[in-house]
């Protein structure tokens, strides 16, 4: 499978993709959102110009009567504020509501990550709550709340 966008490419991570992403969520910018994942396995790797500028993933929820999919991702901070994110984010999106059938999507970043909120935004992801102490943040230990967001089918820009 291979999602193109207006500028980056998603495909599946290859084993040769390990080691820039293990760089790439080490980056300080990125590592304050995100822990080293245990595995790459299932995720997507975001490419710029066959270059792997960060990854992304997505989970569905199959029970027929809750049925929707969430994303998440993560780029590297040189790529940051490029509108890469908004693009990869679109990407995915389409895909899952185009090709997978789904009709709502989920994001949920930090609270606190006003740059991810505002890609999110940008793509038609709107604000539905805080979720109060919600994720652990995995360099001090300390509960952080996150920002649920959620997109309906037609809301996709």
């Amino acid at each position: 499978m291979e999602l193109r966008g207006a500028r980056v490419l998603l495909r599946p991570v290859t084993e040769g993709d390990r080691d820039a992403l293990d760089r790439i969520v080490r980056e300080p910018e990125v590592a304050v959102w995100w822990p080293p994942p245990d595995t790459y396995d299932g995720k997507l790797a975001v490419t710029l110009d066959h270059e792997v500028i960060g990854a992304a993933q997505f989970h569905e929820e199959t029970d027929p009567e809750y049925r929707h999919a969430g994303i998440d991702i993560f780029l590297s901070a040189r790529h940051h504020g490029q509108g890469l994110g908004t693009d990869a984010v679109r990407t995915l999106a389409r895909w899952l509501v185009g090709v997978r059938g789904h009709h709502r999507l989920t994001i949920d970043p930090a609270a606190a990550n006003t740059a991810a909120i505002r890609c999110y935004g940008k793509v038609g992801f709107q604000p539905v709550g805080v979720m109060r102490r919600y994720e652990r943040d995995h360099r001090t230990g300390l509960w952080r709340d996150g920002l649920l967001m959620d997109l309906l089918a037609g809301e996709l820009v």
